[in-house]
């Protein structure tokens, strides 16, 4: 056992069997639990405690419906849910690099937690890793209207409570052997979304050196689709769209009453772009906190100053099919309704087709709406960050297996953890179709190598954006001698037609 101080108190870690010279500590409050008089408010600094805090066990997971394989639940009732980790080799005084992770999930579900996201193996290669939860669906991202007498109730706590966390790294890491000079933020999916809005907004600035993003999703909501988010939600729950109204309902009627509203999209084809993946939350851009979905402030030069690292998979959409998070397009009609609801042009579908022209339907269909919704996406936030003035990585994994009896794509979440160097926990075996082979530790190894050397110096191993067409980092078991690639024909049509966001 270790005991470390901060300015909350002192707390105790244990030492990591798996990795020598790697300490864990688990559930540290880097906030106040954000509810009775503090719901829908900005985080506030955790109270201060007495003795020494033994953190040897995960902090309570946000408000979610959610149960992930080999992840605790959501308990009602469990308040302190703004806590964060670290795994770190080093002592005081090292000035190690920092590697802050935001976990992904829609906003709605996920913690810190989640087995993929043990930070043992980034820390055997001299990193400080740090994991934390946030406020997630409504009570994270949720419109309220002011409180009578009170004031606002501020958009986006989900993100200024990852703000909080990146102040207590700021305050803190260097009684754990951390630099706060040398902070990377790092997530994956709405995680990754995350990290974009972080570099996009002033309250962040100054809080990190560098960023990675891996499959960041394309979904802002707008001030007028959250507050239709809201207005939906409230009657589902049977409150008004009050702040009084909301703040009557308890944690779980509002997960409970979101979920209503996700599922009444999902069965109806009619209801537009919402009915292909109903995620109802997201960041709100246009207010102070948030005054630009992060594509539009990137090509404005925002976040110019934090180098920045992205990477998505070829297959992204595969794994939400394979979980039945999605809807199914099978048909042609279909198909070209799902492209009006979404503004595409009929140009890209016939170019996918043209480019796989043996592919069904649905598999056409998951191709155009994951580059939409993940693929284009990155290579889009990518250059614009490039275009304006940062340093920026490109990357993209297409690593795929048999496995089980079945094809296993380069799809959503499959690479994280390759980036982590969990291969070995049975619950990620459903990402990589089944145990790990040869090639495939070597390949995590290369990734975590890049990560950290990212984190360390800013050089993951391959040169930075130089032009349109690259260079892009291509992560295979396949092809390790052959670390650069360019953007493969799929973002041509992209190019000619331009890409539509999407507002939740």
């Amino acid at each position: 056992m270790r005991v470390f101080t901060t300015e909350s108190g002192t707390v105790a870690g244990t030492a990591f069997v798996s990795t020598p010279g790697v300490v864990v500590l688990r559930g540290i409050p880097y906030a106040a639990p954000p509810f009775g008089a503090d719901r829908f408010r900005a985080p506030r600094r955790a109270a201060a405690w007495d003795g020494t805090r033994d953190c040897a066990v995960f902090g309570p997971v946000a408000p979610q419906s959610a149960q992930l394989p080999g992840s605790p639940a959501w308990s009602p009732g469990d308040e302190d849910v703004l806590s964060l980790n670290i795994w770190t080799p080093g002592y005081d005084g090292d000035a190690l690099p920092v590697l802050v992770w935001i976990h992904g999930g829609a906003y709605v579900f996920g913690s810190s937690a989640q087995p993929d996201f043990d930070g043992a193996a980034l820390a055997g290669h001299g990193l400080v890793v740090v994991t934390l939860n946030y406020r997630l669906g409504f009570e994270g991202f949720g419109h309220v209207p002011p409180a009578p007498g009170a004031g606002a109730c501020p958009d986006n706590r989900g993100l200024l409570d990852q703000i909080a966390a990146l102040e207590w790294v700021r305050d803190n890491i260097t009684a754990f052997g951390g630099d706060p000079g040398r902070v990377t933020v790092a997530g994956q999916s709405s995680g990754a979304t995350s990290v974009a809005c972080l570099m996009a907004m002033d309250g962040a600035r100054g809080l990190f050196r560098r960023a990675i993003a891996h499959s960041p999703v394309n979904a802002c909501a707008s001030p007028g689709s959250a507050a239709r988010t809201t207005a939906e939600v409230a009657a589902e729950a049977g409150v008004p769209a009050t702040f009084d109204g909301l703040v009557s309902a308890s944690p779980k009627v509002l997960v409970d009453a979101s979920d209503r509203v996700t599922d009444g999209y999902r069965r109806d084809p009619a209801s537009g772009a919402r009915h292909y993946d109903p995620a109802i939350y997201g960041p709100v851009a246009g207010g102070a906190a948030l005054p630009l979905d992060p594509l539009t402030a990137f090509a404005r030069g925002a976040g110019r100053e934090a180098d920045l690292l992205v990477c998505h998979t070829a297959d992204e959409l595969w794994l939400l099919d394979a979980v039945g998070s999605c809807a199914r397009v099978t048909e042609e009609g279909r198909f070209a309704a799902f492209a009006a609801d979404f503004r595409i042009q009929e140009g890209v579908l016939d170019a996918y087709r043209g480019l796989a022209p043996d592919a069904s339907v649905h598999d056409t269909y998951l191709a155009v709406y994951g580059d939409l919704q993940f693929g284009e996406y990155s290579c889009r936030l990518a250059e614009a960050h490039a275009r304006g003035g940062g340093r920026t990585r490109l990357s993209r994994f297409v690593r795929r297996r048999d496995g089980r009896g079945r094809p296993v794509r380069a799809w959503h979440c499959a690479d994280i953890p390759f980036a982590f160097g969990t291969l070995d926990d049975e619950n990620v075996h459903f990402l990589i179709g089944g145990p790990p082979g040869a090639a495939d530790r070597e390949l995590s190894s290369r990734m975590t190598r890049a990560w950290a050397d990212f984190a360390a110096t800013g050089d993951p191993g391959w040169p930075p954006l130089a032009t349109a067409d690259g260079p892009v980092r291509i992560w295979d078991t396949t092809s390790p001698d052959v670390p650069v690639g360019r953007w493969d024909a799929f973002r041509a049509p992209w190019r000619a037609s331009g890409l539509p966001l999407i507002t939740p």
